[in-house]
């Protein structure tokens, strides 16, 4: 009988020994959910995202633009890391998005499908400035990218794996599609542009060089008034 009562104490030991390891520690998948406040800076918060799956995955939602980009309006030191060795190339974004207001030639706000406003800085072109001292040929591209981009108008954003994200002053870097119309391309085609390489070429930079000198050709915008 007391071999029997040593045996029914040390099960019931085990039991209870297993029941608090069940309960009593967390598991690893567990983690409590964060929102950007929780982190100081944007650096630290895009460190948390890519650790948690990030871009791929993002069960905390910092990341509300899908743009691979976490807390982007937390302070800075910021990062838009994505990982180390071994993942896959980043995927090209398509985003929807409707034109609030066109800035100039080559740069256009929107706002996103079921996020926030962003500006636009069109791929692989620049137009003449009519900020901080008017270029020939600036109020020109201005009108042409009003009249192809009035408010309201939907639009298609898609970046490009070559090149980077936003330029040094915050603006998304994308290719701007209306329908079946590149706008990009259109503002060379009118002569409105000129082909803009920063660092590497862009993919679809020989198609723009292409509409460049075609615009060239026929003395069109800038190339036959400036």
């Amino acid at each position: 009988m007391q071999r029997i009562g040593h045996y029914l104490s040390a099960l019931l030991l085990t039991l209870a020994g297993a029941l608090v390891l069940a309960v009593g520690a967390p598991s690893a998948q567990a983690v409590a959910d964060r929102d950007c406040g929780d982190f100081n800076t944007q650096a630290a918060a895009q460190e948390f995202f890519i650790d948690h799956g990030g871009p791929r995955n993002d069960p905390h939602r910092l990341d509300y633009d899908g743009d691979g980009v976490a807390c982007e309006s937390n302070p800075c030191p910021c990062s838009t890391a994505q990982g180390g060795g071994g993942q896959q190339p980043e995927p090209v974004k398509r985003q929807r998005a409707k034109v609030v207001r066109v800035i100039d030639g080559d740069t256009v706000k929107v706002k996103l499908i079921g996020g926030p406003r962003r500006t636009v800085r069109v791929l692989g072109i620049d137009t003449p400035e009519v900020f901080g001292g008017t270029e020939c040929g600036g109020p020109a591209a201005s009108r042409a990218a009003k009249k192809m981009l009035p408010v309201g108008t939907r639009v298609l954003l898609i970046s490009d794996v070559s090149q980077d994200n936003k330029d040094r002053y915050g603006r998304i870097l994308r290719y701007v599609v209306k329908g079946k119309l590149d706008v990009g391309r259109n503002q060379l085609n009118q002569g409105h542009a000129r082909v803009y390489v920063f660092d590497k070429p862009f993919k679809r930079v020989d198609s723009y060089r292409a509409a460049q000198r075609k615009a060239q050709q026929a003395d069109r915008g800038i190339w036959g008034s400036c």
